[in-house]
């Protein structure tokens, strides 16, 4: 019999058997201070108790894309998400749950008989339907996309503000306040949807220790404060569902940005590969520092010079630069209406263009292939060569310091495998020690000041601990796609032979499986349904 419910509304004895806590950005480095001050005793614990190590990421660290790699065990050439926007002919959009082209964890899960409770991991919304609950997180809706519809405002005591994201005008210590009672509210939400669901797997994701770097750079108490909060509400996840075995990992880490920034546009329209143009609607231009929406009461002189000469063809870059001179920078982003930024602003002409990096896809280069890429100006014939002097032109690249920009550049397929390389970079860049900011902006020079003051690095971290796991065991060199197979293993459920990862050495290692192709459901009213296989077409045995 099942014990009375506790505090949080969850019973002593859960059933659940495996629980994934994923983190974002967090690696030795972001960690270590917090555990020595005593603020994240729950995550050292289980460090320090379980088998643990630092764990490489992908070569790629972009939030958008390394969060589906963790959670599909394959690297992006499969899964099909590169960066922060997708792209399909001249049409790009936020990277949603269904760019990703393989089965989640919880999918492959409900193949086999398996339930799941999925909390606030980012890219999962819109999610499709499975034996189970989840509550979509970042890279989705502020109110987030929930199955099944309405599984968050069913839970009893869920606070009706229950959101994704820190309200954008928070400041200070607004925002930290936020931030705890958002970890808070992921923990509530978790523990009571486990307790209704009575899931075999849990996963719950945390945003906040990454993003706090970026919106409180140079405040060590708000990234304290994160970092405590975040720990409270996995104590709380911990000890409400005792699960038999936990793994926690990060999709990468973060580290402070020492060097400069480099446009590799700028870079490629130096070189006479890269057109430009104003207006139009085939590329994003650079965001605004600032950027209400409407024009401010009481313009500057700043401000209608600006707008005079915007208006007269001077780029919004150009702008830029002429008041910075006068002493009035910024006013370009913050003062002039978006209407009159967007008509200034100098973009890719990507139909005129060679090469070029696309919006949120700053670790490499697109080349402009006809018969691939709409109006494509090189070739079929020609690609290879235009490649191959790509590559060898950026390997070059140095700094205004003398040194090297990149540690590796090269074909896509060096990189990465599987059916979707082509909707990628053809040329990936690598950064020299991560400690130079790739901008795929134009901005008029090939380097300047980073726009933020920390960087994605591929160096997150991995822990297992609990009664499945066997914690003498060694874990060497763990690798981001290793967490879903070692996830599945630790439930009994075969690996698929198109994970690139491998059951790692604490977890009983079972032998992999073919399973089905990643196909697309009939339409619904939310768009395509993600399904699993084909009528009549087995994955293995089932259990």
């Amino acid at each position: 019999m099942r014990r009375p419910a506790d505090a949080y509304g969850v019973t002593d004895q859960s059933g659940l058997r495996t629980l994934l806590v994923g983190l974002g950005g967090v690696c030795e480095r972001t960690l270590r201070p917090h555990v020595e001050a005593g603020r994240a005793s729950t995550v050292g614990d289980l460090i320090a108790d379980g088998a643990a190590a630092s764990m490489a990421s992908q070569v790629v660290p972009e939030t958008h894309s390394a969060w589906p790699s963790l959670y599909t065990g394959v690297n992006p050439g499969r899964h099909g998400v590169f960066g922060r926007r997708a792209f399909d002919g001249r049409e790009c959009s936020r990277a949603t749950f269904r760019d990703v082209r393989e089965h989640a964890l919880w999918e492959l899960l409900d193949r086999r008989g398996r339930s799941s409770v999925v909390v606030n991991v980012p890219v999962t919304a819109p999610p499709s339907p499975f034996d189970g609950a989840l509550v979509s997180g970042w890279g989705g809706p502020d109110r987030p996309a929930c199955h099944p519809e309405g599984a968050l405002a069913a839970l009893d005591g869920m606070p009706d503000d229950y959101r994704v994201y820190v309200p954008g005008d928070a400041t200070g210590d607004e925002r930290v306040a936020w931030s705890r009672r958002l970890a808070a509210a992921r923990a509530t939400a978790f523990v009571r949807l486990v307790d209704r669901v009575g899931p075999d797997f849990g996963f719950l994701g945390f945003h906040q220790t990454k993003t706090v770097f970026r919106d409180c750079p140079d405040d060590p108490s708000a990234q304290a404060a994160v970092f405590d909060a975040v720990d409270d509400a996995v104590a709380t996840a911990v000890e409400a569902t005792d699960p038999d075995t936990v793994v926690l990992a990060s999709d990468h880490g973060v580290a402070p940005l020492d060097g400069p920034s480099f446009r590799v546009n700028d870079f490629l329209h130096d070189r006479d590969l890269l057109s430009t143009t104003r207006g139009g609607t085939d590329a994003l231009p650079p965001r605004p520092a600032a950027d209400s929406g409407h024009e401010p009461d009481g313009r500057s002189l700043g401000a209608r010079l600006a707008g005079l000469a915007a208006k007269a063809g001077a780029t919004s870059q150009r702008v830029a630069s002429l008041l910075d001179r006068v002493g009035l920078d910024g006013l370009a982003g913050g003062v002039l209406p978006r209407r009159v930024v967007w008509a200034a602003t100098e973009r890719v002409d990507r139909d005129a263009s060679v090469a070029y990096a696309r919006s949120g896809e700053r670790y490499g280069v697109r080349v402009n292939c006809a018969g691939r890429d709409p109006d494509g100006v090189v070739s079929p014939a020609e690609y290879q060569s235009v490649r191959s002097d790509l590559v060898d032109a950026l390997r070059t690249v140095r700094t205004p310091d003398g040194e090297r920009v990149f540690s590796a550049v090269g074909p896509a397929e060096q990189f990465f495998g599987g059916p979707h390389v082509e909707a990628g970079p053809d040329v990936v860049t690598v950064p020299r020690r991560f400690d130079v900011h790739l901008d795929a902006a134009l901005c008029g020079t090939q380097f300047g000041d980073p726009e933020r003051a920390y960087a994605n690095v591929p160096r997150g971290l991995l822990a297992l601990a609990g009664d499945g796991v066997d914690e003498s065991a060694s874990v060497s060199e763990p690798h981001l796609f290793d967490v879903a197979p070692t996830v599945l293993a630790s439930l009994g459920v075969p690996p698929s032979t198109r994970m690139d990862g491998d059951v790692l050495a604490p977890v009983d290692t079972l032998e992999s499986t073919e399973y089905a192709p990643f196909t697309d459901g009939p339409p619904g009213d939310s768009g395509p349904s993600r399904r699993l296989s084909r009528p009549g077409q087995p994955d293995g045995e089932e259990p």
